[in-house]
């Protein structure tokens, strides 16, 4: 470790180990005398006391919207949610027209309030502190808002995103889902055989949201297997496979999102508009809520499988009446039809709504 005296230390340097301190990003906002809006991206925000509740920011003298703060009487502190780094990044910039196209409701004393953040602090500012080149505003808490939306981090420079410490980074896919229970999950997997009696003896295979997101923890093989290759613990593909489609589909946006951006990007054709195909996949899932079921025809042979196949899963809910697990199934394509409406689905379906009645009964019990 570098040990440096007042005298000797550099800028560089300071922000450095300034930079190893973790913080929150906030959006601060105000209106000028003549009703403008200003905001401005800092880390600089503290809480001071909650009796009475008081929190405090720094800003610049030298930033462009220093006056407008500096001879405010109310400000707002935007805290962000962990999908707003381009909220961020065009607040930390001068210039144009920041609030353009941003949605935003009016707080105290008129400020800017955004919209989608993890919360927010609307606040009368009550004295202004000269600090080196930057001024301490300290402020009185007078209306606050939490959408319990995970926070975003700012860590050495870069974006980050917090985790419980004792779950890992598991924790970031699995805040916002109820884990599945052991008891939950054996009751599931005891039902299926009777269950492929039920569909014609197609393979079934049970999916839960794991910390690498989708994932197949147990297969029924049936009578009739699609093929001899049942891997455990097998992670799938959030945006191509039916047990993917049915966790975006069914699960909060929160949870799946990350999976999805970074699968879609995986799979994306070159030269492929971005925006284009996230509105084909935001269309798949939209058919998948309305039928309650997803679909995925594999004309060419897949590659477990190694043959062409159909699929359909489902979603079995728990006793909050949220997802919990997937319910699927797949055969050879010249064995199961890939009609919507076809007897093997709607079995499939009456088969899920009876497990997720029996989950929640269960639920209740524990």
């Amino acid at each position: 470790m570098t040990i440096g005296t007042t005298s000797a230390i550099e800028k560089r340097e300071l922000r450095n180990v300034l930079g190893a301190f973790t913080t929150g990003v906030t959006i601060i906002t105000t209106r000028d005398s003549e009703g403008k809006a200003h905001g401005l991206t800092a880390n600089s925000f503290s809480s001071v006391s909650l009796d009475p509740p008081l929190v405090l920011w720094s800003q610049s003298v030298g930033s462009t919207s220093f006056c407008a703060f500096n001879g405010g009487e109310h400000f707002a502190i935007n805290i962000l949610a962990d999908d707003q780094i381009g909220l961020s990044n065009r607040f930390a910039k001068s210039g144009a027209d920041k609030f353009a196209g941003v949605a935003c409701t009016d707080g105290v004393g008129g400020v800017p309030v955004l919209a989608g953040t993890a919360a927010h602090l609307e606040c009368t500012k009550i004295a202004a502190y000269p600090g080196g080149d930057h001024v301490v505003y300290l402020g009185r808490v007078e209306r606050i808002g939490c959408s319990g939306r995970r926070p975003l981090a700012f860590y050495g420079g870069r974006y980050m995103v917090p985790y419980a410490h004792e779950l890992g980074p598991m924790s970031l896919v699995l805040s916002g889902i109820e884990p599945v229970s052991v008891a939950a999950q054996r009751h599931v997997q005891a039902a299926l055989p009777a269950i492929a009696e039920e569909v014609g003896q197609h393979t079934l295979l049970l999916g839960v949201w794991g910390n690498h997101g989708p994932t197949v923890v147990h297969w029924e093989p049936s009578k009739r297997p699609v093929s001899r290759f049942f891997p455990p613990g097998l992670v799938v593909s959030p945006t191509r496979t039916t047990t993917g489609q049915a966790f975006c589909a069914f699960l909060p946006e929160s949870v799946t999102r990350e999976f999805v951006a970074e699968d879609l990007r995986q799979w994306r054709d070159p030269g492929e508009d971005e925006a284009s195909q996230r509105a084909r996949f935001d269309a798949t899932l939209a058919e998948v809520r309305e039928r309650k079921l997803a679909r995925v025809v594999d004309k060419e042979p897949s590659v477990l499988h190694r043959v062409p196949t159909v699929a359909f899963s489902t979603a079995l809910y728990d006793a909050a009446g949220a997802m919990s697990m997937s319910l699927g199934m797949v055969a050879p394509a010249h064995q199961l039809s890939a009609d919507w409406n076809g007897a093997a689905p709607r079995a499939l379906l009456r088969a899920a709504q009876g497990l997720s009645d029996q989950l929640a009964t269960l639920g209740a019990k524990e």
